[in-house]
């Protein structure tokens, strides 16, 4: 089994607070068009309207060559955590990029691919069922932008 994890509350509050992000600025504040703005923190998809920050995120905990950092998006407000054995909502595009990363924070090559969205759990089990993989990150297949961690239920 399976579970998909968001980010730490205690992380995203302190970028809700203007906190700054991965690069040392702070998060923008913008207004959600509602398509295709994912939060990365309650995995629901940014309704239309409602306040929304840009942010570059970098999900691993120290600098070094695999440690790649992009743009993400999450609610301005607080929201409460998602995750959980259910694909999230904020996962709505037709495909992801899976790849493996072992208890070092590396990429494991050979794990990465694209994948239909409902297939993800399943691609995840299939990777997470290596003793070398810590877990598995779900990314855009188009943007490469981090969207959740899914790890060992």
């Amino acid at each position: 089994m399976i579970r998909f994890t968001a980010l730490p509350t205690a992380e995203v509050r302190a970028l809700q607070s203007g906190a700054p992000d991965a690069y040392g600025h702070a998060p923008e504040r913008t207004i959600s068009d509602g398509a295709g703005n994912p939060c990365r923190h309650c995995l629901q998809q940014i309704p239309k309207g409602a306040g929304m920050l840009i942010l570059a995120h970098r999900p691993f905990p120290a600098l070094q060559p695999y440690a790649e950092t992009g743009p993400i998006f999450l609610c301005a407000d607080p929201c409460e955590r998602g995750g959980g054995t259910e694909i999230p909502a904020a996962l709505a595009s037709p495909e992801y990029l899976i790849k493996g990363y072992n208890a070092e924070d590396r990429i494991v090559y050979g794990t990465g691919r694209i994948v239909p969205t409902e297939q993800i759990p399943t691609a995840a089990e299939t990777i997470l069922a290596r003793e070398d993989i810590a877990y598995v990150h779900v990314r855009s297949a188009r943007n490469n932008c981090y969207q959740a961690r899914v790890e060992r239920g």
